[in-house]
């Protein structure tokens, strides 16, 4: 998606770390970065106002909901194993046990 403009900051960075701009994961001279973007570009504007809405239709319908605290584990281990650059088995994490068959692939 791009507007077919030149922008300072190209359209495939923002989209590529929209989900970081939107839950704040990133460095306050990104964000600055990326709101003059979104200033310059409606494509890219749109697709942020769409992903906004759908993050908080999520956080509205299923927020309430507890996340057992042994999944939470399991996620955020595999996060941390994906940022350090390591390698991600590809056991499905709500496995409970290792030794267990994992859920079929969609």
């Amino acid at each position: 998606m791009s507007c077919g403009e030149p922008h300072e900051t190209d359209c495939s960075e923002v989209l590529d770390h929209l989900y970081e701009f939107l839950d704040h994961e990133m460095p306050d001279s990104d964000c600055t970065k990326f709101e003059v973007h979104f200033e310059e570009c409606s494509p890219c504007l749109e697709k942020y106002g769409l992903e906004q809405a759908v993050k908080k239709l999520v956080k509205r319908c299923c927020g309430q909901d507890d996340v057992p605290s042994d999944l939470r584990s399991k996620v955020m281990g595999r996060i941390d194993l994906i940022r350090s650059g390591q390698a991600v088995p590809e056991q499905d994490v709500t496995a409970s046990d290792p030794g267990q068959p994992t859920a079929a692939k969609e």
